[in-house]
C-alpha cells in the first residue's frame, strides 16, 4: 500500500513503517505500529555534548575533597 508522504508525516510515520489495518463502519483505518524503538543517529545522540566539558569544569569544585558524611568516596 502506498501512502503519500504528506500523510505519513501527519501520522508520524516514514517509508517502511509497519502499519496495522482495520475496518470500522466501512472505513479503512491505518495506524503505525509503534512497538519498535526509535533509532537515533550519532549526531542526535551527541547533540548538546559540547556543553558537558564546560559543565564539568564549572562543577569541578564539588568533586574535590574527602567524604564529609556517609557518602561513598
Amino acid at each position: 500500500m502506498t501512502i503519500p508522504p504528506a500523510l505519513l508525516k501527519l501520522m508520524d510515520a516514514g517509508v517502511g513503517t509497519q502499519m496495522s489495518l482495520s475496518v470500522a463502519e466501512g472505513e479503512l483505518i491505518a495506524r503505525p505500529i509503534s512497538s519498535l524503538k526509535k533509532r537515533y543517529s550519532v549526531a542526535e545522540l551527541l547533540q548538546g555534548a559540547e556543553a558537558v566539558a564546560e559543565l564539568n569544569a564549572q562543577t569541578a569544585w564539588a568533586r574535590d575533597g574527602n567524604p564529609m558524611g556517609r557518602e561513598l568516596g
